[in-house]
Formats: structure tokens, sequence, C-alpha cells
């Protein structure tokens, strides 16, 4: 979808375009309400502003919608298919690697009570590993913040792949 089509669009039709990007629904509608955009920078730096801050509530419904690392995506939605994109773009997995990755989820999952979750996107399977372990030492309010900061990054480049920017 061209920047054009997205200001041109119905509000359900922009809405439902930006879902996959992020199903958080205040930064949908905040996202929405702002066009028309004058060109991809202004329409991503609102993105990104808008997603500042995450409430908890946000934070966890989004959670909801994404797989663990290392794991496929269920289901064919647009939001699946990009999380699989994203993951495929990882390459093949190293064993151990995979097995560290599988351990630490389960690690995180029991500290945190929640699914890491990580921009994989321009990472390798080392460094999600690595970050992963080292955030693993965080507090949980540590933790969220970090959270919603790869939210932001995941919707924004997610947001600048629909729009083609």
């Amino acid at each position: 979808m061209l920047l054009d089509d997205f200001n041109a669009a119905g509000r359900a039709e922009a809405a439902a375009a930006l879902r996959p990007c992020l199903d958080i629904e205040r930064w949908i509608e905040e996202i929405v309400g702002s066009r028309p955009f004058d060109s991809p920078e202004i329409l991503l730096q609102t993105a990104g502003r808008a997603a500042e801050p995450f409430t908890d509530a946000e934070v966890e419904a989004a959670l909801a919608h994404h797989p663990r690392i290392g794991e496929r995506a269920a289901g064919n939605s647009a939001e699946a298919r990009l999380s699989q994109s994203e993951q495929a773009s990882l390459g093949a997995p190293d064993p151990a690697v995979a097995a560290a990755i599988a351990a630490g989820n389960r690690s995180y999952e029991e500290k945190f009570g929640q699914v890491f979750l990580i921009r994989a996107a321009g990472r390798s399977r080392e460094e999600i590993l690595a970050a992963l372990n080292a955030r693993l030492a965080h507090t949980p309010e540590e933790e969220q913040v970090v959270i919603g900061q790869q939210l932001r990054e995941i919707a924004v480049l997610r947001l600048e792949g629909l729009i083609g920017a």
C-alpha cells in the first residue's frame, strides 16, 4: 500500500492495514486520525510517537499475538505471515543455539510471566540469544521498558514495509 493509498483509504480500511503492524487500538486510532501524511517519514515518526508509552494492558494484549522467538507463528493471518517472515530471516538454526533459545524462553516466561519479545529483523540467532540472556537479569520494571521499545521497533518496521518506505 502506498502512502497516497493509505491517506485516501476509509477509516476502517486504514485501521485494518495497520492492525498486523501492531494490534493496539489506541496506536491504530492515533495514526488513522492523524492522516493525511505528507511523507512516509512523517507517518513513521507519528507511529513511533503514538507508541510512547504503552500501558501494561496494551503490552499484554500485543504479546498475546507474538509467538516465542524461534517458534513458527500459527495461522495464516497477516500478522502471522509477518512474524513468520521475520523469523525466517534468521536462517537455519544451529541446534545448540536453538536449544539455548528454547531454554532461555522457558526461563524468561518463568521469571516474567510473558513471552520474550525482540525485534528479530536484522539480528542473528546468536544476537537474540545474547539479548535474551542479558534481559533475564532485568527487573520486571526494567523489562517492561525494553518490551515497549521492541514493540515500537517491530511496529515501525512493519509499517515501513507496508507503505514501501
